[in-house]
């Protein structure tokens, strides 16, 4: 598939094992395999090329989720195997040992560990400076609160490049304690337009989409991440599909995979509470959207950022089972996707 950036900016941004397996793009089949095994990444070779590597599937409380008691997250204490960190990518770069994170997720520390060791990386003491850049995709708790582990009460790093529309970069430099990183120079602020090309290392490039959420503190992005070969589209949180003029369809022009927006699979899976004026599109929505570029592999579709109460995060549940059915698969955390 063609690799070249659509120019158009976004204004709001056998068995059944068998089948499943056979619905998704052989050229993405061995990293789907090696990420749903599990466990740490193994280092990469210098001479492999960029990839992007999941570091994190879980919507913002993670799973299990802060102050929930629920059958599911009671499993996930007793059992870490079925724990989900929170939603976060790393674009790893073996011929020049950079890594790069996006979003700073409450799960920071155990998804730095979880990087593989490319580069010069100190061992024996503190690196301060584990990556080499940070790109934000919006102001949630989620998505922000792990960066204020680089300051000066942990990491301490100096002039860490992070990534972020002007005005994010704007509530950063505002509110604490993230004004204070910027005064002390541990972060250095890149501001990022809308549709702006931007390089990072070994022919990756990043381009920001406008994305339509909830933005109270800051406007939402999501990233189409360019690399030598294939080209990846990131949106980890929206409102609606119906909210994105121009569609979703013409953000994935030239992508040849898409993780996106999984939070919910029903609108009644979270009693007491909307789920619409939360602002996310339900997974079936999503497949009904994507059935034909799906089923004619034009592009393969990974759902992330699902919520604990979504019955997909058990990869045995019908839910899951009924999402590989349809061609359609849910990330995993150590899953790569070469770029």
């Amino acid at each position: 598939m063609s690799n070249r950036a659509s120019r158009t900016r976004s204004p709001i941004g056998s068995s059944r094992a068998d089948r499943a397996v056979r619905a998704l793009p052989a050229i993405l089949l061995a990293a789907w395999c090696a990420g749903c095994a599990g466990g740490a990444p193994s280092p990469a070779a210098p001479d492999e090329g960029p990839y992007v590597l999941v570091l994190g599937t879980a919507q913002d409380g993670g799973l299990p989720h802060v102050a929930c008691t629920c059958v599911r997250c009671e499993a996930a204490r007793r059992n870490p195997a079925l724990r989900r960190r929170v939603a976060s990518l790393a674009l790893i770069v073996p011929a020049t040992g950079r890594r790069y994170l996006i979003d700073a997720t409450p799960d920071i520390r155990e998804q730095i560990d979880a990087l593989p060791a490319v580069g010069s990386h100190p061992r024996g003491s503190v690196d301060r400076a584990p990556v080499d850049g940070v790109l934000l995709t919006h102001a949630h708790a989620g998505h922000i609160l792990g960066l204020a582990l680089f300051g000066f009460e942990a990491v301490h790093t100096r002039h860490l490049p992070v990534y972020a529309t002007p005005r994010l970069s704007g509530y950063l430099r505002t509110n604490g304690p993230w004004a204070r990183m910027v005064a002390r120079e541990e972060i250095d602020l890149r501001e990022t337009a809308y549709g702006a090309s931007v390089p990072l290392d070994h022919g990756v490039r990043v381009i920001p989409l406008a994305v339509p959420h909830r933005d109270e503190d800051s406007d939402t992005v999501g990233y189409r991440i360019e690399g030598p070969r294939r080209t990846l589209l990131y949106v980890p949180d929206t409102d609606g599909w119906s909210a994105w003029d121009p569609p979703l369809t013409r953000a994935l022009e030239g992508c040849d995979v898409a993780l996106l927006d999984g939070t919910f699979g029903s609108a009644d899976e979270l009693p007491g509470r909307d789920v619409s004026k939360i602002g996310h599109p339900l997974i079936g929505d999503t497949m009904r959207l994507l059935e034909e570029p799906v089923r004619s592999k034009r592009v393969a579709v990974y759902f992330t950022h699902l919520n604990h109460s979504n019955d997909t995060v058990d990869p045995k549940s019908a839910a899951a089972e009924r999402v590989r059915a349809a061609g359609f698969a849910i990330a995993a955390e150590g899953q790569r996707f070469p770029l």
